[in-house]
């Protein structure tokens, strides 16, 4: 009897509408998925279409521009005569020494972040995996400045670095280092190798994370085939670890290398009067007003990280990341 009516009245296949207008957006975004989704997606698509890549395209329009010679504002008709000015000895000298200055921050932390993930990827389980994870993160928890002013004091004439040195004797050897020309200065502190030190100190974490990521993924196997097989541990390096690794090396190279372009406050603490990118944009969008020829000078990284990231692209970096 029960069952019969049961059957008799059969719940119907599409429940009513809920009421309100909070019921009726309900049943429209169920019935029109496709409008959830843009709804939800509109807001970051806002942003990143109009504050970031709107505030690019901006910035690119106004190094079409040129400077008036004669009274200082910025005259707005399409010219090629900023991008020339780059070509001046003084402009291409800057940016010689900050694409030099990224290539040696990335090779120097890829040499040293590959011995440290490869003993975190297979040697490290438990508590000292933990203590790597927590030694290579904490840096990046303290302030930016407070370890640049840090790493002032450190090289300073009168640091600790010089005193250590000095006990140790071995001081001479740190007056011959900075008598040299382009690398050396009056201390470490004021040279392009303080700059140089500073700068793999603070990148180095990027590099070290995405290396231990792709070392995780080399099975052991493999290394133990290559000894197996009367390979040197030199030859298992560069014939199977090396290659395997590389993409992780590569995807880390991308930190480290934009992140030396495109930084000016290392330079402006540690480091000599010769100007990098940073600090060129600064100085010109700043003292000197120079609008068009700052956006110019900001224009040269984005072209060169976006010829990197298509060669990183091709070697798989993407994939360690």
């Amino acid at each position: 009897m029960t069952i019969a009516a049961l059957n008799s009245n059969p719940a119907p296949a599409i429940l009513p509408g809920s009421g309100g207008m909070r019921g009726a957006l309900s049943d429209l975004f169920w019935r029109r998925p496709k409008l959830l989704l843009l709804l939800m997606l509109l807001p970051p698509v806002l942003w990143l279409g109009i504050v970031y890549i709107g505030s690019l395209f901006a910035l690119l329009a106004q190094s079409f521009f040129s400077i008036d010679e004669f009274s200082g504002l910025i005259n707005r008709e399409f010219t090629l005569k900023t991008y020339g000015d780059l070509f001046q000895a003084a402009n291409l000298d800057i940016i010689l020494r900050t694409v030099t200055m990224a290539a040696l921050v990335t090779l120097a932390s890829a040499i040293v972040a590959f011995p440290i993930a490869y003993y975190a990827a297979r040697y490290a389980r438990g508590r000292w995996k933990a203590l790597f994870y927590l030694g290579v993160m904490l840096p990046l928890w303290s302030s930016y400045l407070v370890k640049i002013y840090a790493w002032k004091l450190i090289l300073a004439k009168e640091g600790i670095l010089t005193w250590l040195l000095a006990k140790l004797n071995l001081l001479w050897l740190l007056d011959g280092w900075l008598s040299l020309p382009i690398v050396g200065g009056n201390s470490l502190s004021v040279s392009f190798t303080g700059t140089f030190i500073v700068f793999v100190y603070v990148w180095l974490p990027f590099m070290i994370l995405p290396v231990q990521a792709a070392l995780e993924r080399v099975p052991g196997n493999l290394v133990e085939a290559s000894f197996d097989l009367g390979a040197s541990p030199g030859q298992t390096f560069r014939n199977v670890l090396f290659p395997l690794a590389l993409p992780g090396i590569v995807a880390g190279s991308i930190f480290t290398f934009s992140l030396t372009l495109g930084d000016y406050i290392i330079p402006q603490i540690i480091g000599t009067s010769r100007l990098f990118i940073g600090q060129a944009v600064y100085s010109q969008q700043g003292t000197a007003g120079n609008i068009p020829l700052a956006a110019a000078f900001t224009v040269v990284p984005i072209v060169i990280m976006g010829f990197y990231l298509w060669g990183a692209k091709r070697m798989g970096a993407f994939d360690a990341l």
